[in-house]
C-alpha cells in the first residue's frame, strides 16, 4: 500500500478534487493507498471537509496539528502515522502531475527506495526563482547533501526510511528533504514538468522561507563553524606578522619610520571595529548552533498532532 501525505493549509474545497483525482489514477493502475490529509493548523473549514471525506471513504484518514508547523514538520507528523510500505507527500495545489505518482511507484516495485521528483523548469517570478537559486546552490556548495538542478522538496520513499525516520529523527529546527537526503539509499532524481495552467499562490511567506533556509543550512552544514576556526587561524598568524613588524622598526628600524605627525587613531578605530565586528559574526554563528542544541536538551516536539 501506498501512504499519500496531502499537505493541507487553508485547502478547503480541494481536498476532495484532489482525493477524487488521485482515487481514478490510482485505481485504474491497481495501486492500494490510503490519503492522509494532514491539516497544518488552518482556521477555516479545510479540517473539517478532510473528516467529512475520512468518514466517507476508509481509505482516508485526517489529522490536524495544533497549530502551523509549516508543511516539513507537517510532512514528519504525517510520517508518523502512515501505515503504506512506501509514502510519498503531495502538495494540494495539483502543479506536480499525478501521473508522476504511479511511475515512482513502479521505480520502487523495481527496488528504488529513494525517488526525489524535481522540476526540470521552476517557470516562478524572478524572486522566486532568485531565492531557490541561491538558497539551492548555497545547499550544495557548502553542506554534506546534494539538491538536483531547481532542488526539490518532496520525496517518494520506502518504509524501511520511514521507520528510520520515525525512530531516529528527531523533527526540529531540519527539514524533511534534508534528512532524507542525509540518509543516503542513492536516491534517483526524477525529473517532470509542472502542470500548465495552475497558478496557485505560495503560502510561503518570506519569514517562513528564511526560517526554512537557518534550519536546513545549520542542519546539513558545518561550514560556518570551520570558517571561524580557518580565520582565527589565519588572523592569529597575522597579529603575530603585525607584532613582529613593529619590534623590528622599534628597535632596529627607523623611528620616524611612519613619520611624526601621524597619531594613527583612525587606523586604530578601524581596526577596532573590523575585528569587532568579525568577532560578533563568530559568536553570532556560533550561537546559532548553541541555540540548536538547546532546543534539542528540551526535548520538546516538533510538531503536535491534535486528538480528534
Amino acid at each position: 500500500m501506498l501512504s499519500l501525505i496531502l499537505l493541507s493549509y487553508y485547502s478547503g474545497d480541494r481536498i476532495v478534487k484532489a482525493y477524487l483525482k488521485l482515487s481514478e489514477i490510482l485505481d485504474n493502475e491497481q495501486i492500494p493507498f490510503e490519503l492522509i490529509v494532514l491539516d497544518d493548523g488552518s482556521k477555516d473549514n479545510s479540517y473539517e471537509i478532510a473528516l467529512g471525506l475520512e468518514k466517507a471513504h476508509p481509505n482516508v484518514k485526517a489529522y490536524q496539528l495544533s497549530k502551523n508547523y509549516t508543511s516539513h514538520y507537517a510532512i514528519f507528523a504525517g510520517l508518523s502515522v502512515c501505515n503504506g510500505k512506501c509514502a510519498m507527500p503531495i502538495p494540494d495545489d495539483e502543479q506536480q502531475p499525478y501521473q508522476t505518482i504511479v511511475d515512482m511507484y513502479r521505480l520502487w516495485q523495481k527496488g528504488v527506495k529513494v525517488i526525489i521528483p524535481y522540476r526540470a523548469k521552476r517557470n516562478d517570478n524572478f524572486f522566486n526563482n532568485l531565492f531557490a537559486n541561491v538558497y539551492y546552490k548555497t545547499i550544495n556548495a557548502l553542506s554534506d547533501i546534494k539538491f538536483p538542478d531547481g532542488g526539490a522538496d518532496l520525496f517518494f520513499i520506502d518504509r524501511e526510511l520511514i521507520d528510520i525516520i520515525n525512530k531516529r529523527i528527531r523533527a526540529i529546527n531540519t527539514s524533511s528533504i534534508i534528512e532524507v537526503l542525509r540518509l543516503g539509499y542513492n536516491p534517483h532524481f526524477y525529473a517532470y514538468e509542472r502542470v500548465k495552467g495552475v497558478n496557485t499562490k505560495s503560502r510561503w511567506t518570506l519569514t517562513k522561507k528564511i526560517r526554512l533556509f537557518k534550519d536546513t543550512f545549520f542542519s546539513s552544514s558545518t561550514w560556518p563553524i570551520k570558517v571561524i576556526t580557518y580565520l582565527g587561524i589565519f588572523f592569529s598568524f597575522f597579529a603575530l606578522a603585525i607584532i613582529a613588524f613593529y619590534t623590528y622598526i622599534r628597535l632596529l628600524g627607523n623611528p620616524d619610520f611612519w613619520g611624526e605627525n601621524m597619531p594613527g587613531w583612525t587606523s586604530t578605530v578601524v581596526i577596532i571595529s573590523f575585528f569587532s565586528g568579525l568577532i560578533l559574526f563568530a559568536l553570532g554563528i556560533i550561537a546559532e548552533y548553541i541555540w540548536r542544541i538547546y532546543e534539542e536538551v528540551k526535548n520538546r516536539p516538533g510538531y503536535i498532532i491534535k486528538k480528534k
